[in-house]
């Protein structure tokens, strides 16, 4: 799904509680993500849930994001995060403004500051990732 498509279903709910749904079903929908995984390695800093990113380039030169959280609102979140990044260029990456398409969705003010500063923690891994490579 694209940005623009995932927009246009976000527009499509009536209000913030059909918007909250789609995001936990959106969350169900991720890749499963492995459990041996799930450590210390893989858990971001700085979410108030536990949040797990694996990160890595393709011969293509396009990043691959596998994501997951104990939390489904968390879930639908990081969907959010790979409809914008996955299977990008880091250029790419870079260069998508994922706070300006937030705004868009209107995501930021539904959201408590605790949210917030961890899927700002999200989104500073991943580009810290795209620079470094």
């Amino acid at each position: 799904m694209s940005p623009e498509k995932l927009q246009k279903n976000f527009e499509r709910c009536a209000d913030w509680e059909e918007r909250y749904m789609y995001l936990i079903e959106l969350g169900d929908r991720l890749e499963p993500f492995p459990v041996t995984k799930m450590n210390k390695t893989h858990l971001i800093a700085g979410c108030q849930s536990n949040v797990w990113l694996d990160l890595s380039i393709s011969q293509q030169n396009k990043m691959s994001i596998q994501a997951t959280s104990d939390s489904s609102l968390v879930k639908g979140l990081l969907a959010l995060v790979l409809i914008a990044y996955n299977n990008q260029k880091p250029e790419s990456i870079l260069q998508f403004d994922i706070k300006g398409w937030f705004r868009q969705l209107d995501l930021k003010s539904q959201l408590s500051p605790s949210r917030s500063q961890g899927l700002e923690a999200i989104i500073k891994h991943i580009l810290c990732h795209a620079r470094a490579v």
